[in-house]
């Protein structure tokens, strides 16, 4: 079973590059914006996957980061009523990839078991490990929970014929990618595990970091994952992923579709 799988902007944050990279660079400030992404899946007959739920204007505002729309739109836009999503995959805890959970009513939330412990065990009496953590959205994520609407995984599982989830860690420590068999063979969506194309290629990992062994390890994962090929490896947050993959026509360039061959 193949999928369609589409990269999906919804917001923005002015950056230098030594902000996205743990080693020092050449030229530390050199611009290198970082995107916010979620990603929706599309199979046969019309199901459809989310994965990750972005955050909202409130959040936005208050983390000084920029949003062009929220997800909801982005989705609506889609021809995606979030209302009627039945699975949302969560890549992992961190604000930027876990808020705006309300939007989904009737979705079940696919989450590592391993990163539901992390956001409320001991780690989090750590500033540095938490900062990236919202406690709104956990406390969400709980609520969903005592609803039963949460499935918790451990390691590799799958979600629905042609969709794996498979946990790295690193970044955070129930950290998972997700693997979409597409018409061009298998997409590894790797959210965090891999920030930008230049982290994994220069070896220079983004700078929040639980286990910076379980991070590198994850490059080598998705790549394993994808079949060996690079292309097929999609960042979360690399303004370049919206360069080398064709733009869904009337999207205003916010939507790629991965999908399809990356263009020449």
């Amino acid at each position: 079973m193949t999928w369609e799988a589409y990269a999906i902007r919804y917001g923005r944050h002015e950056r230098t590059a030594q902000t996205n990279h743990l080693l020092p660079l050449p030229d530390p400030h050199e611009a290198m914006p970082l995107d916010y992404y979620v990603w929706l899946l599309r199979g046969p007959g019309g199901r459809e996957i989310v994965v990750d739920t972005g955050f909202d204007h409130e959040l936005a505002a208050k983390r000084g980061r920029t949003l062009s729309r929220s997800v909801a739109e982005c989705l609506t836009a889609m021809g995606t009523d979030p209302a009627k999503v039945q699975d949302v995959i969560i890549t992992h805890l961190h604000y930027d990839h876990a808020g705006s959970l309300g939007i989904f009513p009737k979705a079940r939330f696919h989450l590592q078991e391993r990163e539901m412990h992390f956001a409320v065990g001991r780690h989090m009496c750590v500033h540095a490990i938490r900062m990236p953590f919202e406690a709104e959205h956990v406390v969400a994520m709980v609520r969903a929970l005592y609803a039963d609407r949460v499935e918790f995984h451990d390691g590799d599982a799958e979600i629905a014929p042609g969709v794996t989830v498979h946990r790295v860690g690193g970044h955070s420590d129930g950290l998972q990618v997700v693997r979409v068999e597409t018409a061009r063979g298998p997409v590894v969506i790797a959210s965090d595990a891999m920030h930008f194309y230049a982290n994994a290629l220069s070896g220079n990992p983004f700078p929040i970091i639980f286990d910076l062994g379980a991070m590198a390890a994850g490059w080598r994962t998705a790549k394993k994952l994808a079949g060996g090929d690079d292309s097929r490896v999609i960042p979360g947050h690399d303004p370049l992923v919206r360069e080398r993959f064709p733009a869904v026509p009337g999207q205003d360039g916010e939507v790629v579709a991965l999908h399809l061959a990356p263009r020449a």
